[in-house]
């Protein structure tokens, strides 16, 4: 069980969709994302495995939850600042997104 100290450790916020461009050099499907978190965080490089669940047009321009203050890790050969969320199952995959227009940057609690 995590704590609700534990849970308040984590950084959740919306961001912009801003490029998503293909992974050449990855083993699995993924792309780079540009994503638009405001001015307080900025814009951020984020690899996600969704390439084969998402087209770059349906990814691009949307308001996603991302979480903001993991750890940066090379995914091949590219450095990701953070982690995009979404709910799974089975083969479906849906990204958390806000359900009204809210401001890039907000924090989700």
């Amino acid at each position: 069980m995590v704590s609700i100290d534990e849970f308040k450790n984590i950084d959740i916020r919306v961001g912009k969709v801003i490029e998503a461009s293909v992974h050449d050099k990855a083993r699995n499907p993924m792309y780079i994302l540009r994503i638009d978190f405001g001015s307080e965080i900025g814009e951020r490089t984020i690899v996600a495995g969704i390439r084969d669940r998402y087209a770059k047009e349906e990814i691009e321009g949307k308001k996603i939850a991302c979480v903001v203050n993991l750890e940066p890790k090379s995914v091949a050969g590219v450095i990701s600042n953070g982690m995009i969320l979404a709910a799974e199952s089975g083969v479906s995959l849906s990204l958390l997104v806000p359900d009204r227009d809210i401001e890039q940057g907000s924090r989700v609690h």
